[in-house]
């Protein structure tokens, strides 16, 4: 996907996160604002209802009072006898003797008159002591009845000492309807509003969006890697064939008296490029198998300074000599014995060894050391060489597969970006590991680390 798709991909994306947040907000606001209309018609209709039911309860209690007064012959008026404490609590103030059976007959007589179909509980106060001498809790039932909820009621009114205490003293009463609450809507637990539904979708949504955009960066990076795999391959595989090919040409043209040496030297030629060739085929078979778990590592105790002897004499006459460059290997430790496969030991060291001399513009001069660390007991070997160097940005991303620093539209540097991946993938399945130090033009430092064998191994 080009630079240009993806702006336009980027671009759509923000423009439809716009869009939807848009209508998300018109929508949230449209249904804030249907609750709020709906919680004013609600308070109105609940403070209509609790003024209606108070002026019920009002004047059932009065009617209570004024029979009460009756009764005792105690003339005089009830006007503001009665009292609403809170919305569900009243009280009766008529400083007079009270009966309990007759104040609940009254109060039951009263309430269904007035169509109060609710629980109440009255209680009947010394005014002396504003103490509750007597009370009860009445229950409305389905048939529209009143029925007292303590079993024990006949037992207290026949007890002599309350009897002559009702009679004597005076009293006022009260009732409470404890079904009745007065809660507002800012009273009421508070619940998950709009708002916090807006803010998880944008979360969600920026989520996914950044994710998608991260997806398709990584993917248009992977789609520029393989293309420069495959370009880098082409021109790697190309090469030897076309030698192969034109030396192949030049042994059968040559006449039957042809000078021996001159085909010993063809035939070398051909057979050279077609070792290339196969170690070319067979590193990317190696990393393929990498991929798949395919590759079996066959483990054992292996001397690794005397791969390093051998490596150092083979880069020295294949590579070195004719570009006048040197080799040092310096040995740090007397206990070189280390876990791994030999194969792919050598392989790694001849990969760090090749990339030096293979990413230098002078002579190279590459310097090995081996040492031991005995606290992560790890073999190491730090191959350090006078080549290009390696910027920080590009350091984050050497190791990854088909990676290869971008030298624009020079192709003077050959391979296919799978060697350092390789050698990193292999440390790391022998319990191992890589390390990098480097900066452009100053030339790179490549350690690798390999479990140290014990001794009774």
């Amino acid at each position: 996907m080009s630079k240009r798709r993806i702006n336009t991909v980027v671009i759509l994306g923000i423009f439809s996160i716009i869009g939807i947040l848009a209508i998300q907000l018109y929508w949230i606001k449209k249904n804030i604002d249907y609750q709020e209309t709906n919680i004013a018609i609600q308070n109105r209709q609940d403070s209509l209802n609790s003024r209606q039911f108070t002026d019920k309860v009002t004047l059932a209690l009065k009617n209570v009072g004024d029979e009460i007064q009756r009764i005792n012959n105690q003339p005089g008026d009830n006007y503001g006898a009665v009292k609403q404490i809170s919305s569900n609590y009243f009280t009766v103030e008529l400083q007079d003797t009270l009966h309990p059976y007759l104040l609940e007959s009254m109060l039951k007589r009263e309430f269904y008159n007035f169509d109060i179909k609710q629980d109440f509980q009255y209680g009947i106060y010394d005014c002396w002591s504003d103490s509750i001498v007597y009370g009860n809790l009445i229950d409305y039932t389905e048939d529209s009845s009143f029925i007292s909820r303590s079993d024990a009621e006949d037992a207290e009114i026949a007890n002599e000492e309350l009897q002559l205490k009702l009679g004597s003293d005076v009293h006022y009463f009260s009732v409470v309807f404890p079904e009745m609450e007065s809660v507002t809507i800012e009273q009421q637990p508070g619940e998950v509003t709009p708002w916090y539904y807006l803010f998880t979708i944008i979360l969600l949504v920026l989520f996914f969006f950044g994710y998608s955009i991260s997806v398709i960066v990584r993917q248009k990076k992977l789609s520029e890697i393989k293309n420069d795999f495959i370009n880098n391959m082409t021109h790697e595989l190309k090469t030897p064939i076309a030698t192969i090919r034109i030396s192949s040409e030049t042994l059968l043209n040559l006449d039957k008296e042809a000078d021996f040496d001159k085909l010993l030297r063809y035939a070398g030629i051909i057979y050279k490029e077609n070792k290339r060739l196969e170690q070319q085929v067979e590193r990317v078979l190696n990393v393929a198998k990498l991929d798949k778990k395919e590759i079996k590592l066959k483990t054992e105790v292996i001397d690794v300074y005397e791969i390093l002897e051998e490596a150092k004499a083979n880069i020295e006459f294949n590579q070195l000599e004719e570009r006048g460059g040197t080799i040092e290997l310096i040995k740090d430790t007397e206990d070189h014995l280390i876990k791994g496969d030999v194969v792919h030991v050598t392989n790694v060291i001849y990969n760090l060894l090749d990339n030096a001399v293979k990413y230098c513009e002078k002579a190279p001069s590459i310097q090995l050391r081996i040492f031991e660390n005995k606290t992560k007991n790890k073999i190491q070997i730090a191959f350090k060489d006078n080549g290009k160097g390696i910027s920080k940005e590009n350091q984050r991303h050497i190791f990854d597969k088909f990676y290869r620093v971008p030298t624009g539209n020079l192709h003077d540097v050959k391979g296919f970006g799978l060697g350092l991946y390789y050698v990193k993938t292999i440390l790391e399945e022998l319990g191992g590991g890589i390390t990098v130090k480097s900066s452009t033009g100053k030339g790179s430092v490549f350690t690798i680390a390999l479990p140290k064998a014990e001794n009774n191994e």
